[in-house]
């Protein structure tokens, strides 16, 4: 059975193990002060052409964003994100187990913007009720579409004008930056938010995630909190040497541009046999809906999920590619739904 679940179904990429594997016995210094993390640290300013950002190697995407989200807020504070947002969906409470609540809003493309922003904050006039301090946004979304330029920059401006941190989830970052939609480029992002994460676990890297805070008044003190959320790993050379691996050249946008290439021939492929979406994605996550009959016959020969139950008979499923979906997978993926679905 072949995998279209997600994007961190396989290891990672050989690189990364040989790296790893020649380093294997290389004496250095634990929680993240060894000489490959203050290289990756080190690559990464120089790829955003910002000395100025403070740059943190982490496990995962979860034990990210509550790390950061918790240290950014006073206790009072809370966060405001769609109700697709990962940390209100699929994070099992971790932000509102640190003492944060999560307001959702309903959007259509799983995008933030001011209007909807505005609705919160008119809601949450005074001391009775929690603050909205931090706007949590994805790139890509959980349901694929990204941000352009133009919808960061009026999203950081609004939060300036309402004092409102401005946070991005980036686990799937590589992604929106090789989308064929995209117009922006890593070295943007630093000015257009306060913090944000590159995503490793789900493009290649075998775990990581690397967070990146803007906001100097975000910056104090953050190694106390990483300790304290048990995100300070003693071994965080296992963190560095794969994101100086994948930075070192283009391989971290060559994997990314591979997931995309394999999901626009899917994209494509359902397209020419007659099916629609739940959205426009442009990303390596697809929403196609098919029928439940076709949904059961490809279940025998493929791992994805049903995402949304669209009508009787009909639903959403999600098929997401990686660094690592082999493109006769996809190709035989297309002729079955063309073989089955007629």
């Amino acid at each position: 059975m072949y995998s279209f679940k997600n994007d961190y179904t396989e290891g990672a990429h050989p690189r990364i193990l040989q790296a790893l594997i020649e380093s294997n016995f290389d004496q250095e210094e634990g929680y993240g002060r060894d000489r490959f993390t203050l290289k990756a640290i080190s690559l990464l300013k120089e790829k955003m052409a910002n000395p100025n950002v403070d740059i943190h190697l982490v496990s995962g995407g979860t034990q990210t964003n509550l790390t950061a989200i918790s240290a950014f807020l006073r206790p009072h504070e809370a966060v405001i994100a769609t109700t697709a947002g990962h940390v209100f969906t699929h994070e099992t409470g971790a932000i509102e187990a640190t003492g944060h609540k999560v307001i959702s809003v309903e959007t259509e493309d799983g995008k933030l913007n001011p209007a909807k922003i505005i609705e919160v904050l008119n809601s949450h006039t005074d001391e009775h009720m929690v603050k909205p301090k931090l706007v949590y946004i994805s790139n890509t979304t959980e349901i694929g579409s990204i941000y352009n330029k133009r919808e960061l920059t009026d999203l950081k401006a609004f939060c300036e004008e309402y004092n409102l941190f401005l946070y991005m989830d980036g686990a799937r970052l590589g992604s929106a930056l090789c989308s064929v939609d995209n117009d922006l480029q890593l070295s943007d992002i630093p000015a257009l938010v306060d913090a944000f994460y590159i995503g490793g676990t789900k493009n290649g890297a075998l775990l990581g995630e690397a967070l990146v805070i803007t906001r100097n008044s975000l910056k104090e003190d953050f190694r106390f909190h990483l300790k304290q959320k048990g995100a300070l790993l003693a071994k965080g050379r296992l963190l560095g040497i794969q994101f100086y691996e994948l930075f070192r050249d283009d391989l971290f946008l060559d994997l990314a541009k591979h997931a995309n290439k394999m999901a626009n021939i899917l994209s494509e492929g359902c397209r020419n046999a007659g099916f629609s979406f739940l959205i426009d994605s442009p990303s390596n996550q697809l929403f196609p809906i098919f029928p439940d009959t076709l949904i059961a016959e490809l279940q025998k020969s493929y791992s994805f999920y049903v995402w949304e139950q669209i009508d009787a008979t009909n639903s959403a499923v999600r098929l997401v590619t990686s660094w690592a979906t082999k493109e006769e997978e996809v190709r035989a993926f297309v002729e079955e739904i063309n073989r089955v679905g007629k």
